[in-house]
């Protein structure tokens, strides 16, 4: 039996500038990356934004409002929840469930048959 065996076509020592120079030029990316090229980062825009907006003043102009309403975060979304946001919540929630016991409470006893006293 005779087997095809195809011998590797590699180098195993380095090569020399010469052929480094030829597979550079025939390289199908030759020319493209030759030009170093700086460019801005986004690190280095963020840094000149945040640089050229003046400093905005961390303390609200009311903290009695703060306080009763709740204060927003820096990108406008609710920070904290204020006293009366939170006696409306829990004055909803109660009612909310106390009206469900009665609904449910009226519909079960009407379907079971309750309120039979002898």
């Amino acid at each position: 039996e005779r087997a095809f065996i195809v011998p590797p076509a590699s180098q195993l020592g380095p090569i020399n500038d010469g052929e480094r120079a030829e597979l550079i030029r025939r390289s199908p990316l030759a020319g493209k990356y030759d030009t170093p090229v700086d460019r801005e980062s986004a690190y280095e825009k963020l840094k000149g934004r945040t640089a050229a907006k003046p400093a905005e003043p961390a303390q609200s102009a009311n903290p009695v409002s703060d306080i009763l309403f709740g204060k927003t975060g820096p990108r406008g979304g609710r920070q904290s929840q204020g006293m009366v946001e939170a006696l409306a919540k829990s004055a909803a929630r109660s009612i909310g469930s106390e009206l469900g016991r009665q609904i449910l409470r009226g519909v079960l006893g009407s379907v079971l048959g309750g309120s039979k006293r002898r």
